[in-house]
């Protein structure tokens, strides 16, 4: 249960950074809030739980062979660590999101697009979504689904309530209390980079 526990909040501070950093998904979310309403918003942000499927299982069958050899593992450890260290520097410096809006269209079709055309989702779980999914079923079953549950309710989550509250408040982007969250949640991904980065270590070590 511990480690079940350990996992889930992984998954959550993971999920709420990703759902809620700048990017092509969070901008199309604000972009049909903006013009549609909040309706419009939560359709684009559901878009990761129909386009995530292929990448996840893809990436964890590229990796399942690799659970017991420790070297590979760890250098892509160490990759996973690195991009989590830019993915909390770049929450660090956060200072607002801007908007360029677009023509309007069908909200989840364009946020199923936007979701396969951005790297970001393949980097993730290529070097840090499939090898905690693998460290997190060597626990157990349970402890691997905690993980991806929470990752998925905060990602999709996040941007779902953030769209309610750009329907209500359109400065929300801007605001001091969007970039304090930002960068408290870019030094908590540093910290878990560090975690990561130690851990590759350890192994290329042992």
């Amino acid at each position: 249960m511990t480690a079940s526990l350990a996992f889930l909040l992984t998954g959550a501070l993971l999920g709420l950074s990703g759902g809620l950093a700048p990017g092509p998904l969070l901008t199309l979310v604000a972009n049909e809030t903006l013009r549609h309403g909040a309706r419009a918003g939560i359709g684009v942000a559901l878009a990761p739980l129909l386009t995530d499927l292929p990448i996840v299982l893809v990436t964890v069958g590229l990796l399942q062979p690799l659970a017991g050899q420790d070297g590979p593992l760890a250098v892509i450890q160490l990759g996973g660590g690195l991009y989590l260290a830019w993915l909390g520097w770049q929450g660090v410096r956060f200072r607002g999101a801007e908007l360029q809006l677009t023509d309007p269209a069908d909200s989840l079709w364009r946020g199923v697009i936007a979701n396969f055309l951005n790297p970001s989702p393949y980097l993730f779980w290529l070097t840090v979504g499939a090898p905690t999914v693998l460290a997190a079923w060597r626990e157990s079953g349970l402890a691997a689904v905690a993980f991806v549950a929470a990752f998925y309710a905060l990602l999709v989550g996040s941007k779902a309530a953030l769209a309610i509250a750009l329907d209500r408040a359109r400065a929300v982007l801007r605001s001091r209390g969007y970039v304090n969250l930002m960068r408290g949640l870019g030094w908590a991904l540093l910290a878990y980079a560090l975690w990561f980065l130690c851990q590759g270590g350890w192994q290329l070590s042992s």
